[in-house]
């Protein structure tokens, strides 16, 4: 067992509002994509709302209803990458531009934390905020930039 797992977060701002016919097919998709990820192999957390079913209903900003947000734990960058990109994910994936804006600046931010936490919203978006203002980092980075976990016991370095 490792002393740090990889967090993401992910954000995307919704084209029109989750009861509509233009978000049905993206509706239809979410529970079986979050089984998909519940039982990927080095999946180990994801966020969800009181319901816990996903996290439709937060709102990570507060404010915008239209931004949705999804964030979870892996034991690995190829644990999280291999569901992401090799699995039934990626075909819901290729359909983000018929539920999603276009992002000018990061939506997906990666970092390591200690075994066993689980971060919350305002955490995953300050880790998307610090990307988005000062580039990859340990501290938040991306697939194309990835960073090593800390080594053995670094602690709260991670956070």
């Amino acid at each position: 067992m490792t002393d740090f797992h990889l967090a993401q977060v992910n954000v995307g701002r919704i084209l029109a509002p989750l009861d509509t016919p233009a978000l049905a097919d993206f509706v239809a998709r979410l529970p079986e994509i979050n089984a998909l990820a519940d039982r990927s192999p080095g999946f180990v957390w994801r966020l969800v709302d009181d319901d816990g079913a996903d996290s439709t209903s937060l709102r990570p900003d507060g404010q915008d209803d239209m931004l949705l947000i999804n964030c979870s734990v892996w034991t690995s960058i190829e644990a999280l990458k291999d569901y992401a990109y090799r699995s039934e994910h990626l075909r819901v994936l290729t359909r983000r531009r018929e539920w999603f804006e276009k992002l000018a600046d990061h939506h997906l931010a990666l970092w390591w934390v200690p075994a066993g936490h689980r971060p919350t919203p305002a955490e995953a978006m300050e880790r998307i905020a610090v990307l988005r203002e000062e580039g990859p980092s340990a501290y938040a980075f991306t697939f194309h930039d990835p960073y090593p976990a800390p080594g053995p016991h670094a602690g709260a370095t991670a956070q």
